[in-house]
């Protein structure tokens, strides 16, 4: 697994910054309720898109299993971040009013155990909102993707009809989707992320890791960002 906590204080520079956070918490809050009420931001990482769900007038909650991320969030949200594991979520049933989980299930393999505390903890008519499908966001049909295909891949576990089977089973029914823009990679960047291992199933200094970072760094426009991909985000509505 990649680590979360060493990574903590780049992450945010790293991914897209505040323009990103921006959209994302745009398209989460355009998809949640008019009336406000009580989220839970699970995955909440940095705190960077939860501080702004907090600043629409939402009484947030953020809940995150790496401790180096949570201590930025913290300092974003203060009095309004726990630790936890997403997959065993400390609050009671019926607790909050919605529930946010942005770039969270594409790293889990039992993101299924996700989807059923957000219902668990969700009141009947509250609202569950997931980014779906971010690997395929991410394939662009950039110079970068066509060397990064020969990489190794885990089977998608946020894929956005299995995201809405382990809805469905836990009697969350489809009840919106949006999108939002990301900010586009560059060569340089992606070289940089394959060597930190930022890839699942490619280690630091394993031969591929290192043919791929190579290649990487011998595309032109080293610092030129490529298109832009664009999130999904699936909403769903406890019965």
């Amino acid at each position: 697994m990649f680590d979360y906590d060493e990574e903590a204080e780049r992450y945010d520079a790293s991914r897209g910054g505040e323009p990103r956070a921006a959209a994302a918490a745009g398209a989460v809050l355009g998809l949640l309720p008019r009336t406000g009420g009580a989220l839970l931001d699970i995955g909440c990482g940095t705190g960077i898109v939860t501080r702004r769900l907090a600043a629409a007038g939402l009484r947030v909650t953020g809940a995150d299993a790496a401790g180096g991320m949570l201590r930025q969030a913290a300092e974003r949200t203060p009095g309004r971040v726990v630790l936890a594991d997403t997959r065993q979520l400390p609050f009671p049933d019926a607790l909050f009013d919605a529930v946010s989980a942005v770039w969270l299930l594409h790293l889990l393999d039992d993101a299924d155990r996700v989807v059923q505390e957000a219902a668990r903890v969700l009141r009947p008519g509250g609202v569950f909102v997931t980014t779906v499908d971010k690997a395929a966001s991410h394939d662009v049909r950039s110079d970068i993707d066509a060397v990064m295909a020969p990489r190794p891949r885990r089977a998608a576990r946020d894929r956005a009809d299995l995201v809405t089977g382990f809805a469905a089973r836990n009697a969350l029914a489809p009840a919106g989707r949006a999108y939002f823009r990301g900010r586009g990679r560059t060569p340089a960047r992606a070289a940089a992320d394959v060597r930190r291992g930022w890839y699942t199933l490619l280690p630091p200094g394993a031969p591929l890791t290192e043919r791929l970072a190579t290649r990487l760094e011998q595309l032109p426009e080293q610092h030129a960002p490529r298109p832009d991909p664009q999130f999904a985000l699936r909403a769903f509505r406890k019965k």
